[in-house]
């Protein structure tokens, strides 16, 4: 934990504690040795993310799209993985799957399919995928369209829950669904992406629900699951009564678990909260006692590359290059993960997982987010995503 708020608060340390000179050089031997400590991650994981794009690269369907059979998502997440391994928005393949996208606006900005149950969820990732897109500034006047679209989406007073609602401020599978940690972390990230900061009304409605999410009890969350399982974790949704993908305690708690303990941390910290504060603390606690590339803690294989996804990006937002486990082994997170890959990379250069439980028997879906969670494990990582 300790390396970790160093992790979070170097550049304020560093400018309190040294002068000018004394900064440079540490600043220079920092970037140095981090240089070389990266140097084998760049040279295994190339040829990794160069087989992986030649397979989608053959799957991709003539109008543009991937697996367009679940919506919009897959094509959004893949081609932001694409964009975020060094191909331009000019080349063929982006330029197909861009304008794949542009046929799915709709005139309330939303990005998705007619019709679609999950119009905050493919409209999130189309907001990620254009931001990444969005050199030139051709998409400006979209992503504010669609940037509405999603904070009217949100859980909040127009929808009958104030701030004593247990779904206020949180996202999830359409108007009338209740929310989720799953949707409201792809609403965070969307929002940041396009430059909502902490102060942001709609981040701060975020960060309520996700705060409610976390097995912890503080003025921030004062559910009757915070003192149940207090382990510091999150689950899936403190809405309409509660549910953890991972099932229950004995005492009536809710289980926490990888994937949405790695997305609530996350969410936290894009939305402001410092490592100093409880809620972050004891997430990164649970981080160190559960940290392996093995399994979704709690979940075993279910959803296993969605949380290699929220793995990486959320120890990248933190700003570590290892995470120190409960035992005081150091783990170097990024080539963990490169040599996980390497080893569950198939023949033709997808990826897939046997259990077929959200759609991660779709090697499109699953090699998209392995692109996406390498594209972190540069160490390059690029703001909002």
């Amino acid at each position: 934990m300790q390396r970790f708020q160093s992790c979070c608060c170097r550049l304020l340390i560093l400018t309190m504690a040294l002068g000018s000179g004394d900064q440079a050089h540490v600043t220079s031997a920092r970037a140095a040795e981090t240089s070389a400590a990266r140097k084998p991650h760049h040279a295994k994981l190339a040829p990794l993310v160069a087989r992986g794009i030649a397979f989608l690269a053959a799957e991709q369907d003539e109008d543009g799209s991937y697996s367009s059979f679940a919506g919009t998502g897959v094509t959004s997440l893949i081609t932001t993985a694409l964009l975020r391994n060094g191909r331009s928005p000019s080349d063929p393949l982006i330029a197909r799957s861009l304008a794949y996208l542009q046929s799915q606006v709709h005139d309330n900005g939303g990005i998705y399919q007619p019709g679609s149950r999950y119009r905050n969820y493919e409209t999130c990732l189309a907001i990620l995928c254009l931001v990444e897109a969005n050199r030139d500034g051709r998409y400006d006047l979209q992503l504010k369209q669609a940037e509405a679209f999603v904070k009217d989406l949100q859980w909040d007073g127009d929808e009958g829950h104030d701030t004593s609602s247990t779904s206020y401020g949180g996202a999830g599978y359409g108007k009338h669904n209740r929310p989720d940690l799953s949707n409201t972390n792809y609403l965070v990230d969307a929002l940041k992406s396009v430059g909502n900061g902490p102060d942001d009304p709609a981040m701060q409605r975020a960060l309520a629900f996700v705060s409610r999410c976390q097995n912890l009890e503080t003025e921030h969350n004062d559910t009757k699951f915070a003192a149940k399982n207090p382990d510091g974790g999150f689950y899936y949704t403190a809405s309409a009564g509660g549910s953890s993908q991972a099932g229950e305690t004995a005492n009536g708690g809710l289980r926490s678990y990888g994937s949405m303990t790695y997305a609530g941390l996350k969410s936290m910290i894009y939305a402001g909260v410092g490592p100093e504060d409880p809620r972050v603390k004891a997430a990164y606690r649970w981080v160190q006692k559960h940290y392996t590339i093995q399994e979704n803690p709690g979940m075993g294989d279910n959803g296993l590359y969605y949380y290699f996804h929220t793995f990486a990006k959320a120890l990248d937002a933190i700003g570590t290059d290892e995470v120190v486990d409960e035992t005081g082994v150091k783990h170097d997170w990024r080539q963990e993960l490169i040599d996980e890959f390497a080893r569950r990379q198939q023949s033709d250069g997808s990826w897939l997982n046997s259990n077929q439980r959200w759609l991660e028997s779709d090697p499109n879906l699953v090699t998209g987010y392995v692109l996406l969670t390498l594209s972190y494990c540069r160490g390059e990582s690029t703001p909002g995503n």
